[in-house]
């Protein structure tokens, strides 16, 4: 009877010494699973303030994404869930995008907004969003949200990773030195609406 309780209690006491978190150190390597754990942690490493204020709206496409992923916010790092905050000016809009990491909800706060998704068959779901709807946007698939309002719009978006990932579809194409001739075949885009869009996204080739 004494050594099966001994071994019970050994393995609570045993157990308590497990890694219940793992704290990103950003000044260690990261690979697929993360960032490597920070030797001590604090209560500040589980709490982060960067989401109370409203992003610069004040660029090309009208709107700012102010991220809590892992690199932000270490807390998060290897427990599979982040945030973001999302302001969107009147006509501001979030191109379309993916991430290859993660699946989204959006929560409306303030505003309007119009999102949605394309599925791999090319269905479109989207939908016009009020204060307080949400939205899911499956891993991986393209989509969107714009200020269809009159007034500032403000979204918070989880995601199912500490690191989701993000590919913005003009900027993957028209960012970079990918050759226009390439381009205009692969998208039936002529020549000049390309080279139109390398010029204001910064893209050569």
């Amino acid at each position: 009877m004494f050594l099966p309780i001994f071994f019970i209690f050994s393995f609570l006491f045993s157990s308590t010494n497990a890694a219940d978190f793992c704290v990103g150190d950003l000044n260690g390597p990261v690979g697929p699973a993360g960032y490597s754990c920070k030797k001590t942690a604090t209560e500040d490493d589980f709490s982060f303030s960067g989401l109370r204020t409203a992003g610069n709206t004040s660029n090309l496409v009208k709107a700012a994404i102010t991220p809590a992923f892992s690199t932000q916010f270490p807390g998060v790092n290897g427990l599979g869930i982040s945030i973001a905050r999302l302001d969107l000016a009147v006509g501001g809009v979030i191109p379309m995008h993916t991430h290859p990491r993660a699946s989204e909800l959006i929560l409306v706060m303030d505003g309007t907004l119009f999102a949605g998704f394309i599925s791999s068959d090319n269905k479109v779901y989207s939908k016009s969003l009020n204060e307080g709807d949400i939205m899911i946007f499956p891993q991986g698939l393209l989509h969107f949200q714009i200020n269809t309002g009159k007034t500032q719009s403000v979204a918070f978006v989880s995601f199912n990773s500490a690191d989701p990932g993000v590919q913005i579809l003009d900027f993957a194409l028209f960012t970079n030195d990918l050759l226009t001739d390439i381009i205009e075949g692969t998208t039936f885009l002529d020549a000049a609406q390309i080279k139109k869009l390398k010029g204001v996204l910064g893209g050569t080739g």
